[in-house]
């Protein structure tokens, strides 16, 4: 009966031993270092795009055991009672728990193949089905644009008078050319008109906007290019990172307003 008490409190141990490195990733001078934190730098090195392969594991041990002898030693040298150490430790602190907030208020997460796919058809019909290319000349007032139309009416060169009168900065040096676009690059003004055109036709009047007076001329059309799905994945990927990150940032000014007003600060 005593030996087999004795084997049962031996399977004991063992479970309890077991137990106990499933919850802690390893034991350093009787401190535990806990799984949970190698869970953590897993998951930022996961988010990097990295496998987590057996060695990097192992990596995230060496580097969790070696943190955590430099620890203790700054402790026993006392480091860790330095004022200036406990003002950076709380920095730190304040640090990672607004980060948690943001996420929280953000639920920020790499978004899926599904919501990647969704925003990318949906840039593909923001697009249009059809590119145009485009010259133009940009003036300041109605009177001289009316003037350059009767001008090129009467065969004088589109381009010689973009060269010569056109205030647009980049295209008026290339006798007015805009190259292939899609119609929702330009100002709604701009785009009405030019997809009003037919192929070789001028704007009869001149078309007003925000920069001043055009005259368009339409030169050809053609259907927009789509790259496929796959090649500009990943630029969709960090545009959705980038709009969540400005939605987090504006519930959190939301936030810090809310509670600036209902905190006494003195």
């Amino acid at each position: 009966m005593i030996l087999k008490n004795a084997r049962l409190l031996v399977a004991l141990a063992s479970c309890t031993a077991l137990s106990a490195y499933a919850q802690n990733i390893a034991v350093v001078n009787g401190t535990p270092v806990p799984t949970a934190r190698a869970a953590v730098l897993e998951e930022q090195i996961a988010k990097q795009g990295q496998a987590i392969t057996p060695e990097i594991k192992q990596q995230i041990r060496e580097e969790l055991v070696n943190r955590e002898l430099l620890e203790q030693e700054a402790v026993r040298r006392g480091i860790a009672n330095r004022a200036d150490v406990k003002q950076q430790l709380a920095l730190a602190q304040q640090s990672v728990l607004v980060r948690a907030l943001l996420d929280d208020l953000g639920h920020s997460k790499p978004p899926t193949d599904a919501e990647l796919k969704a925003r990318y058809e949906e840039l593909v019909k923001q697009m249009g089905g059809e590119e145009l290319h485009l010259h133009h000349i940009l003036v300041d007032n109605e009177q001289q644009a009316k003037d350059l139309i009767a001008k090129i009416k009467s065969g004088a060169s589109f381009e010689a008078l973009a060269k010569q009168y056109s205030k647009d900065p980049g295209s008026g040096k290339q006798g007015g050319d805009l190259d292939w676009s899609t119609p929702q690059v330009y100002v709604p003004e701009f785009a009405d008109a030019a997809r009003k055109l037919k192929k070789g036709e001028i704007t009869p009047t001149p078309v007003k906007t925000q920069f001043g007076w055009h005259i368009i001329r339409l030169d050809d059309t053609r259907p927009v290019k789509v790259p496929p799905f796959e090649q500009v994945k990943a630029q969709v990927a960090q545009q959705m990172q980038q709009e969540q990150m400005g939605e987090q940032q504006e519930k959190l000014q939301a936030l810090e307003a809310q509670l600036r007003k209902n905190a006494k600060i003195q």
